[in-house]
């Protein structure tokens, strides 16, 4: 059958939930178990044998319920959802990677300050892992003269995270919402001073830091690094092809169902042109390569078919677990985000919540019936999703990727367990407990 025959059934959409035994939620857990473990115990094994490990485990869930649950179309509509979601994500990588920018001198903490701002409000544009592609090399240029430890990590908490919590293309928990039926501008109505203060604070932490390491540098560097530097951004075309993306995600929530595949084709198309558009020195510079996006599309092919039963349990056992509070969902959908991925975390606590009032998070009537009287628990599980991604390296896809590229720059970076107590408890948790009592 082809794509396009395929396309009417994808949007299949499931209104009557019935739960799995709960066992068949443990191929999901091995999943982000193997994810969060083996890239720190064995990374060259992991790098290349992960599809051996994720796409048979996810396999194993498709195959229970197409065959033996007897919900052919649960697993279906999935298949849409992870179309949508990989097509976003891949076309907002091919865009990002066409778009080169130039930051020449060294920079004072204004600076890096401007530089960090402007990255949290590009985040909601092009994801955030499109903002850390095209702003953690320059920002490493500009600080290799003294580049810290705290550098790295600020840019993964403001950049890589908190940044992207204004809209759905920002992060992959709120794209996958939108899927659901959230409405696009909801993110930004509801979250917008949440985002605010979070940034404002983070920023404010990092320049005290980093204000305090740029006065141990000599006068003499000093001084030089105040000179005035300029921008050059190549790849300009790019921002077209951006502009196609997001207007096709827009042009999403008013196309019926059976049509919603034009989206797709928008985003694929305007992925294809800025590839081709793009002169090749710029892919050179930017080091441009297939193989992260592949990396993402394969470990998430297992993980949507793998949470399958997980959700369904969830929805259906919500109240057994002792979920039932904001808060509580705040903290529970956090702190799993920040051990595992913010993406599948901030799925499966919003299919419990919206569980507890007999809600399916796979009817988009449900949910906007749902958020008309529970705005308040999607609050707390959206941003707890986005913000606490921050707090390791595993919460979200970008931070490795971050790391990844500093290591090889050579420039020093926190193991996983000096991030954690060095930065993410003292400057990171404070933020996440105001929020908390933000959006309660």
């Amino acid at each position: 059958m082809t794509i396009t025959a395929m396309l009417p059934l994808l949007s299949t959409g499931v209104s009557t939930l019935v739960a799995p035994p709960l066992i068949w939620s443990l191929p999901f857990v091995l999943i982000l178990l193997s994810i969060a473990t083996f890239p720190l115990i064995a990374p060259d094994w992991w790098s290349k044998k992960y599809p051996l490990v994720v796409l048979p485990l996810g396999a194993l869930s498709a195959i229970y319920y197409i065959f033996f649950f007897g919900h052919a179309e649960r697993m279906i509509s999935t298949g849409h959802e992870y179309l949508a979601f990989i097509v976003l994500i891949g076309s907002l990588f091919v865009v990002s990677g066409g778009i080169h920018i130039r930051l020449f001198g060294v920079f004072t903490p204004a600076q890096n300050v401007l530089l960090l701002a402007i990255g949290a409000v590009l985040a909601n544009l092009v994801g955030t892992t499109g903002a850390s592609m095209i702003l953690i090399r320059p920002f490493l240029r500009g600080n290799q003269w003294r580049f810290a430890p705290f550098h790295v990590v600020f840019f993964i908490f403001i950049v890589s995270n908190c940044g992207g919590a204004l809209t759905p293309v920002g992060d992959p928990p709120l794209f996958l919402g939108y899927l659901k039926g959230v409405p696009f501008f909801w993110v930004i109505q509801e979250l917008w001073y949440k985002w605010l203060i979070a940034i404002v604070l983070l920023l404010v932490m990092f320049y005290v830091l980093d204000t305090r390491h740029f006065r141990k540098q000599s006068a003499p560097e000093q001084e030089f690094a105040r000179m005035r530097d300029w921008v050059n951004i190549d790849g300009q075309i790019n921002f077209v092809f951006l502009g196609l993306i997001l207007g096709a995600v827009l042009l999403g929530a008013y196309l019926p169902e059976d049509q919603v595949w034009i989206r797709e084709v928008i985003m694929l198309a305007a992925a294809a042109g800025s590839y081709f558009a793009t002169p090749k020195k710029i892919h050179a510079s930017n080091n441009f390569n297939f193989h992260p996006i592949q990396e993402v599309a394969i470990l998430f092919a297992g993980i949507f078919a793998a949470m399958v039963p997980t959700l369904d349990w969830l929805a259906v056992n919500a109240s057994q677990i002792g979920l039932t509070s904001p808060g509580g969902f705040y903290w529970a959908t956090g702190i799993t985000s920040s051990m595992l991925d913010n993406a599948p975390s901030y799925l499966n606590f919003l299919a419990a919540a919206m569980g507890l009032e007999g809600f399916s998070v796979d009817d988009k009537t449900h949910i906007l019936d749902w958020i008309a009287t529970h705005s308040h628990m999607l609050r707390s599980i959206s941003i707890a999703a986005v913000f606490f991604g921050a707090a390791t390296y595993i919460g979200n896809g970008p931070n490795f990727m971050v790391k990844s590229i500093c290591d090889h720059a050579g420039v020093k970076t926190p193991t996983f367990i000096e991030y954690i107590y060095k930065y993410t408890l003292p400057f990171l948790l404070p933020v996440l407990i105001i929020t908390y009592f933000l959006v309660r």
